[in-house]
């Protein structure tokens, strides 16, 4: 089963990650060696390198593996940064800035979720991610600013909270739309006052739900 599954990932780094654009040598390296299969429960595992979007509970999914490249590719890591996810879900994404990144701090709502990804981080022994459940739509001031921010939910507009935290210099990565698509988003600081967006595709995500996201209702 393992030397299956490790075929299986290293045919999604060709396939669906390089294939398909992806340049950053870091990013494929650290895809090529995180078990994505980890991060999902056990009737899934066959299925976990497929380019493709898959159930984790609560509503809520792993993104596709070229999704989660293109984001953080899009974030143009270097190695010394501070980054804050916000929506830890399984914790697969946390878990590769964790080997492109100097520290990690992500949020999740939910308990259940934020308590297996907690679990696999600490079987993979990940000791730079620091995790807390509360709402990502807010941020973490306490521990702003960060070098880079990346929301693995669609959200209804750019968070306020989200660009304050974002230092200067810094790059926030995020979908932003309605709740059935979005458009997947780069926004640049600049300044204390100035910041330039982009977008780079459509996406579709599970909705950003916060006091910055959409209604809890």
């Amino acid at each position: 089963m393992s030397e299956h599954l490790a075929e299986a990932r290293r045919e999604m780094v060709e396939r669906h990650l390089k294939a398909r654009g992806i340049r950053d040598e870091r990013v494929l390296g650290a895809m090529a060696a995180l078990e994505r299969h980890r991060f999902v429960d056990g009737p899934m595992m066959a299925r976990a390198y497929e380019d493709r979007a898959l159930p984790i509970g609560q509503g809520q999914t792993i993104s596709q593996p070229f999704v989660v490249a293109l984001m953080t590719e899009a974030l143009e890591l270097q190695g010394d940064e501070r980054v804050l996810e916000v929506g830890t879900g399984s914790g697969y994404q946390a878990a590769l800035l964790s080997l492109l990144c100097e520290k990690v701090y992500t949020i999740e709502r939910h308990s259940e979720l934020l308590a297996r990804a907690r679990h696999v981080f600490d079987d993979l022994g990940l000791a730079n991610i620091v995790s807390r459940r509360g709402d990502g739509s807010i941020g973490w001031p306490a521990e702003a600013p960060f070098d880079r921010i990346i929301v693995t939910a669609g959200a209804p507009a750019v968070p306020e909270s989200l660009a304050r935290q974002l230092a200067v210099g810094g790059r926030l990565v995020l979908p932003v739309g309605d709740r059935r698509e979005q458009e997947l988003k780069v926004v640049d600081r600049l300044s204390d006052s100035a910041f330039r967006g982009r977008g780079v595709t459509a996406c579709t995500f599970v909705p950003l739900l916060g006091k910055e996201g959409w209604s809890l209702r």
